[in-house]
């Protein structure tokens, strides 16, 4: 059986649904039965619940899993949790653990969640455990947060410069997921993931226009401003320093580069940009939430 950690958010959402179409059994990983929403129904899903947090309640989630799923909220605890199942899962016997990664592990690194996703893998290597790192690029669903001031402004408001970043949609994450959780020959590995194509903010804005059916503008923010708006916004000043460390090493084309690790390793085209504004027309319209 598989087991995936973060199964109430996004990428472990995704994942969860893959695996269950595929018929394969997995075992969702969530704080609270509650947080499981409609996982709960699929099949070949068991949920389970534990807090990373706390390791003596990952002892019997972790019972009979030969593969896991290692996912996390980007936050002040993340190497401590994650270094918590890492623990967990070689006590409990587990063969072969996945973790999602950042585009750009460095140790060196000014992005803080850079540093913490290498010190994670290091931990994960040195554990003793068969391994294999995806290193993701910008998700395409981060764009959702745009959503309000394209509907009031008719603007992207990021500060990005003129800098090209190749994003990928979460799918193809939750698939090169599937494909190695299932199957042989990526112990060991580390697979940076990205889109098709790297865009500029001002190519990304022409494309939504298009599935908005209005014009939509760029609009190159301050990073201190952008920064003073995420706090004011309510967001933590330790995730605002953050993310403002990650626009700084993304507006040096930190994350410009495509990988052609989906095609060539697992035969696969990933999604276009084209592909995914098309698919949320009617979020980016105002129309439907954003998925969950």
């Amino acid at each position: 059986m598989i087991l995936v950690t973060g199964a109430s958010g996004l990428n472990g959402g995704v994942l969860v649904r893959k695996l269950s179409a595929r018929g394969i059994a997995v075992r969702a990983l969530v704080r609270t039965a509650a947080r499981a929403g409609d996982l709960a129904a699929l099949p070949y899903v068991e949920i389970a619940e534990a807090d990373m947090a706390r390791p003596e309640t990952l002892a019997a989630p972790l019972q009979g899993i030969e593969r896991a799923m290692l996912i996390s909220s980007a936050d002040r605890g993340m190497v401590e949790v994650q270094t918590n199942f890492i623990e967990a899962a070689k006590k409990a016997g587990v063969r072969h653990v996945v973790k999602l990664s950042g585009i750009f592990p460095e140790l060196d690194s000014p992005f803080r969640f850079a540093r913490m996703h290498t010190e994670v893998e290091q931990r994960l290597a040195a554990s003793g455990l068969a391994y294999t790192n995806l290193r993701a690029g910008e998700f395409m669903h981060s764009y959702f947060r745009q959503v309000p001031s394209i509907l009031s402004k008719g603007a992207l408001f990021l500060p990005m410069a003129d800098a090209r970043i190749a994003s990928i949609d979460v799918d193809d994450i939750a698939e090169v997921a599937a494909d190695v959780l299932t199957g042989p020959g990526h112990e060991g590995h580390n697979y940076p993931l990205t889109g098709p194509e790297a865009l500029s903010m001002t190519e990304v804005a022409e494309k939504l226009s298009k599935v908005v059916g209005k014009p939509i503008r760029y609009v190159d923010v301050p990073p201190d401003d952008a920064k003073r708006a995420q706090i004011a916004a309510g967001m933590p000043e330790f995730l605002a320093e953050g993310i403002a460390e990650l626009f700084a090493e993304r507006r040096k084309g930190k994350e410009g580069n495509v990988s052609a690790v989906i095609p060539t390793t697992f035969g696969r085209k990933p999604i276009s940009f084209d592909q995914f504004a098309a698919r949320y027309a009617a979020v980016f319209r105002g129309e439907q939430p954003p998925p969950r």
